[in-house]
């Protein structure tokens, strides 16, 4: 069975990166992986706070608990894809290869 198709299919395996001996190349294969990652936790951590702010309607320090989960992991995303487009923005800045084209 060739899995080179269903990578293709989904973006991976298109021949832009075949080494990691650089830090650059490590970051270009890694990256789109971490932000997966981070969207995974994003959502989980989303599901988390609101169900813990539907459980603690009641009480006070348990609904402010998940707003706060909820408010942090906005937070958290948000500050993981300013850092990617700030490593956009240098590459494009110094004409390094960063983050990939």
């Amino acid at each position: 069975m060739d899995l080179n198709i269903y990578n293709r299919a989904i973006g991976l395996g298109q021949g832009k990166i075949k080494n990691f001996d650089s830090l650059s190349g490590l970051l270009n294969g890694l990256l789109p992986y971490l932000l997966v990652f981070a969207g995974l936790i994003l959502f989980g951590l989303l599901i988390a706070g609101g169900f813990t702010m539907l459980t603690g309607a009641t009480n006070k320090d348990t609904l402010d608990k998940g707003k706060k989960m909820v408010t942090n992991a906005l937070l958290g995303f948000f500050i993981v894809f300013l850092a990617y487009f700030i490593a956009q923005a240098l590459q494009v800045i110094f004409k390094i290869d960063i983050v990939g084209k």
